[in-house]
């Protein structure tokens, strides 16, 4: 999508479809969401086939809608592309499962990922970031949108378990999980897509658990972590680390990519804000969370009410679903001053929810803030001056702000 808004002002809110891919290819929602959020704070729309989704724009009613699960359940589904038609796996993917259950499985899981924990691996992913940067220091053109989808699994493969030789395979299969309908990654249809990548993707860690059963001993990583995972006084079954397996995968992969892509970009239209962070790399921290907010990769999330719902002025029905769009949420001025301005020395920068927001809030949040703060400091150290090598092209779904490609050319930067 782009990322700087329109002026909005032929907007017909009656009219627009927020299931229109080419919304967020080659048009701009900001315009749409900054309407939604003046005249419209709770939007609903009925699509051709009948289902129907409303959605909330406004940063504190997105925070409630994700935050109060008594009110939204997560457990009929959370993403946008299974609406209406409730998640198989609710009740059992981390994803899709409410506390106390959710709370249980998530601190057993989350002790492995806090940020004193992943402190101790800086070393190693600074290392891999180093590795990931050099090709892109030789003055060629380095397509840094389609090489970052890799930049995860580089990270938090050894970390997950993941051996090397499955790293690409994982990465295109989680892709085609949250961008089914992109012709990089689509297989048929849609929902083809969208089964083969879960299919695999299940049967990948299934056979993964299965393996480490018949090795014995413990590996030391987060995967083998959950088969020692107990809610309760009860082990998780193999189809529960399976899934939940599946959900490490998937927010390991998806996010960070794109927000390092869109952050990058936006450094490269605005020279200053490079230059600046080049003078004060005591900055990096606050300019990955500006990035977070600015890119906001993980555009909304969706929950379905409980019961009949009072919020932005209107009612959600029980059993309606409803949207909560993060990347509107992260640009709401009434809680970010001139928000489509990209400003590295933002004060409240730290107050995007680009992870999410409640319960849910991502439970890798600090292992991706560690990787970005490396990312930036090593790339604003290596490189004097990043420029476009040709148009960015952005990832065509309705649930992952992204791209695909973003050419740069990079120079060293020049050493005293």
């Amino acid at each position: 999508m782009r990322l700087t808004p329109g002026t909005g002002s032929d907007i017909d809110l009656g009219r627009v479809d927020l299931f229109d891919l080419s919304l967020y290819t080659s048009g701009d929602p900001h315009a749409i969401w900054d309407v939604m959020r003046r005249k419209a704070p709770l939007h609903h729309q009925v699509l051709p086939d009948g289902r129907e989704f409303w959605s909330v724009t406004r940063y504190d009613d997105v925070c409630r809608v994700l935050g109060d699960h008594r009110e939204f359940t997560s457990e009929r589904g959370t993403v946008v592309t299974h609406l209406g038609v409730d998640d198989v796996a609710g009740g059992k993917l981390l994803t899709s499962t409410d506390p106390p259950r959710h709370t249980a499985v998530r601190r057993a899981i989350g002790s492995r990922l806090t940020a004193r924990a992943v402190a101790s691996w800086e070393d190693r992913i600074r290392q891999a970031i180093v590795r990931f940067l050099e090709p892109a220091g030789d003055g060629g053109t380095f397509d840094l949108a389609e090489q970052a989808l890799l930049l995860p699994a580089i990270v938090t493969g050894p970390i997950l378990g993941i051996p090397e030789r499955d790293w690409d395979e994982l990465v295109q299969l989680t892709a085609m999980v949250t961008a089914p309908s992109d012709p990089h990654f689509q297989h048929g249809s849609e929902a083809a897509t969208l089964a083969i990548s879960h299919h695999e993707l299940v049967t990948y860690v299934t056979e993964w658990v299965k393996r480490r059963r018949v090795a014995g001993g413990e590996d030391g990583s987060l995967l083998d972590h959950l088969m020692s995972v107990r809610v309760g006084d009860t082990l998780l079954t193999d189809e529960e680390i399976a899934l939940d397996g599946y959900s490490i995968l998937l927010g390991a992969n998806v996010t960070t990519p794109h927000t390092v892509a869109g952050t990058v970009h936006a450094l490269i239209e605005r020279p200053e804000q490079f230059a600046k962070a080049q003078a004060d790399l005591s900055l990096v921290p606050n300019l990955a969370e500006e990035g977070l907010r600015w890119s906001s990769a993980a555009c909304n999330f969706m929950r379905y009410a409980v019961d009949d719902v009072r919020i932005g002025g209107g009612t959600i029905p029980a059993r309606g679903a409803v949207v909560a769009w993060i990347g509107s949420a992260n640009r709401d001025e009434s809680q970010f001053t001139d928000p489509h301005t990209f400003d590295i020395t933002r004060g409240n920068a730290k107050r995007q929810i680009a992870f999410g927001f409640g319960p849910h809030f991502c439970i890798g949040a600090p292992l991706a803030r560690l990787t970005l703060r490396i990312f930036f400091e090593e790339l604003l150290q290596r490189f004097g001056s990043i420029d476009l090598a040709g148009e960015p092209q952005h990832l065509r779904s309705y649930f992952i702000a992204g791209m695909t490609h973003l050419p740069i050319v990079a120079q060293n930067r020049k050493t005293p």
